[in-house]
């Protein structure tokens, strides 16, 4: 998208200017939002507008901004200590966090390790696997991002910018997201669109690339995220788990954006009914505190003191966070709320894409959602202008979006939103869309 100033106020635009003069331009900025307050589901700028938050953040904020509990507990601990390094002593905050994490898992006997980030995430992933298997091969998957560090950029294919002038790594061999609404490969006669994939996987990529006792692991998003907020072809998940099993090499599932609740369950795997070697997970876990980390089979988990390690990973502030999140989210029933707020909400699209030709795809599970834009459904051509308008005019009329794909628009507002705010959002967001879909006729 091309950043736009339309929408600022005269503070927004004075410190976005000096944004622009002191900051990297690396930074990817969707619309000129200068934040001064948040609450729940609502947002405030500093020139005093009010948004409607159907982004949360990324997918980070699961239970809103500033929740009550969360606030009470990190201001508790703040009030303890906030540093002391888990790598080299101890603290409970951290062992309850892990205890927790540990009792959610999708698979049974566990350990964690934490970290700060999705990125970091990743990387602890990528070296378990090579460290337990002794293998240093990859599969990765087209469309898919998990990170901006070395390891995990080996693997992410979403945007060629991100790859830019770098040299991978890791060695990732890449190949097809088992993706119906856009399908790369050709199925045979009776086969599942998953199980085409699964077969290019065995008869192409290793028969032909790389022999399977080089592969540590497959690195995959159970929901891909920033590639468009696609679900995968039913049945794909069950076939590579058992493709994993044959050939010794560990499924890692990259839970960063789609877990901790976001799609109505704990974890997204749970939906495809298999069991991860690895879960990556950061984000939603702690309602905008850095934290991320892997949860892994205790049988994988056998490195030793020094092999891994991290100087803020399981800040006692942020693991504290975490804790109280996935507390809210458990007694607030936020599962069951996610899957009912996220029902209605594709109920809605799905009626306003009987009226809007644009809308060429609805998808999603729980309230992780995305929508396709096309100029005609028949031949599914993009229409990337189409969705970049239609997030700016939101943004303008007080409603935060932000894209996934090429021509994609996901909406991922809090797993508590409260009913009046979806309606509302949803209401501006079918007026933006009515505004620009007449550019294509």
């Amino acid at each position: 998208m091309e950043f736009k100033l339309d929408g600022s106020g005269p503070l927004g635009r004075a410190i976005i200017e000096r944004d622009i003069a002191s900051l990297s331009p690396s930074y990817t900025r969707e619309y000129a939002l200068v934040v001064d307050h948040a609450q729940g589901s609502e947002l405030w700028d500093v020139d005093g507008k009010r948004y409607i938050d159907f982004m949360a953040g990324v997918a980070v904020l699961n239970v809103g901004h500033r929740h009550p509990a969360v606030v009470a507990a990190v201001k508790e601990q703040v009030d303890k200590f906030w540093h002391i390094c888990l790598s080299d002593f101890f603290y409970p905050q951290a062992v309850e966090l892990a205890e927790k994490l540990q009792a959610i898992a999708p698979m049974s006997d566990t350990k964690v390790y934490l970290a700060n980030s999705g990125t970091e995430a990743v990387e602890s992933a990528i070296k378990l696997a090579m460290y337990k298997t002794g293998r240093s091969k990859f599969i990765g998957f087209v469309g898919a991002f998990h990170g901006r560090t070395l390891g995990s950029l080996s693997f992410t294919a979403s945007k060629a910018v991100q790859r830019a002038k770098y040299k991978p790594g890791v060695y990732v061999q890449h190949m097809p997201y088992p993706n119906p609404y856009r399908p790369l490969l050709t199925p045979l006669n009776g086969e599942t669109y998953g199980e085409t994939v699964i077969r290019y996987l065995e008869e192409q990529i290793l028969e032909n690339l790389i022999d399977p006792s080089d592969i540590a692991g497959i690195l995959i998003e159970p929901i891909q995220g920033e590639g468009g907020y696609i679900v995968p072809s039913p049945g794909f998940f069950p076939r590579l788990r058992e493709l994993c099993d044959e050939h010794g090499i560990m499924l890692i599932v990259d839970e960063i954006q789609s877990g901790v609740g976001r799609t109505g369950k704990w974890w997204a795997v749970e939906h495809e009914d298999v069991e991860p070697d690895i879960v990556c997970f950061a984000k939603g876990v702690g309602s905008g505190m850095p934290i991320g980390g892997i949860i892994a089979r205790s049988e994988h988990m056998i490195w030793g003191p020094g092999a891994h390690g991290s100087t803020y990973g399981g800040n006692p502030v942020a693991a504290v966070s975490a804790i109280t999140t996935l507390n809210v989210i458990e007694q607030e029933g936020l599962l069951a709320k996610a899957d009912d707020t996220g029902d209605y909400i594709m109920a809605a699209l799905r009626n306003m894409q009987n009226r809007h030709a644009s809308i060429g795809d609805v998808r999603g599970r729980g309230l992780m959602i995305g929508m396709e834009f096309v100029k005609d459904r028949e031949t599914k051509e993009r229409a990337v202008n189409l969705r970049n308008n239609v997030i700016q005019h939101a943004f303008e009329n007080g409603l935060l979006l932000i894209p996934c794909g090429q021509n994609g628009i996901r909406m991922t507002p809090a797993l508590n939103i409260p009913r009046n705010l979806v309606d509302d959002g949803l209401q501006i967001f079918e007026e933006a869309l009515t505004v620009y879909e007449k550019e294509l006729a």
